[in-house]
């Protein structure tokens, strides 16, 4: 029988591990106000999660850690990647204007799609969180309850970010001014920035 309480585990962990403000959860929230894309986006980010959860559970975890060279590559692209990000949001924070919700310069699907995988893939933060640290901590459940843990916490994914994509509508009346746009994207770009300048800072150290 799965125990409830591995589960509960699970989903606990996980969802203190993904409810911050990352790099991942700006992009959703903002596809979730131009109601652009909502569920194949939040579909992704959970099923993404959801798999390396299985990785990390499965023992992948150990793999990863022992790995310098793979962690420094995904670093070192995170780090470009979310500068070059941060770059967009604060030029387009310059013309927030023009960020209307159902706005035509919203992201067509492949462009969003792409994103979203860059986003969770070049992030180091999400092996470090989904595969190494969620991973290592299922080695105190065997069986059943290893996989109730891992269930939990890919559940938690799944609540969040389908949670965060759709509420944020609730929160378009406040976006109906531009210059709330302007303050969503100095936030993301700041985010953003010191995501980029924290993984660069890592890369430097480990190199």
């Amino acid at each position: 029988m799965i125990s409830i309480s591995a589960a509960l585990s699970g989903f606990f962990l996980g969802a203190s591990l993904i409810i911050a403000i990352g790099a991942q959860n700006a992009f959703i929230l903002r596809q979730g106000l131009l109601r652009s894309h909502v569920f194949i986006l939040c579909l992704i980010c959970a099923l993404s999660d959801a798999l390396l959860i299985a990785a990390g559970v499965g023992g992948l975890g150990t793999l990863v850690s022992q790995s310098p060279v793979l962690i420094s590559v995904v670093t070192l692209g995170g780090a470009v990647f979310l500068g070059s990000y941060a770059f967009m949001a604060f030029r387009r924070a310059l013309h927030p204007g023009a960020m209307q919700a159902g706005a035509p310069q919203a992201l067509g699907l492949k462009a969003a799609v792409a994103t979203c995988l860059a986003f969770t893939f070049l992030n180091p933060h999400v092996y470090l969180d989904t595969v190494v640290l969620l991973g290592s901590l299922s080695a105190a459940y065997q069986g059943a309850d290893r996989l109730a843990y891992g269930i939990g916490a890919a559940v938690a994914s799944f609540v969040w970010f389908f949670g965060l994509g759709y509420g944020a509508r609730l929160l378009q009346p406040v976006f109906a001014k531009p210059a709330a746009w302007r303050v969503l994207d100095v936030i993301i770009g700041v985010v953003m920035s010191l995501l980029a300048i924290s993984l660069l800072i890592r890369f430097f150290t480990a190199a």
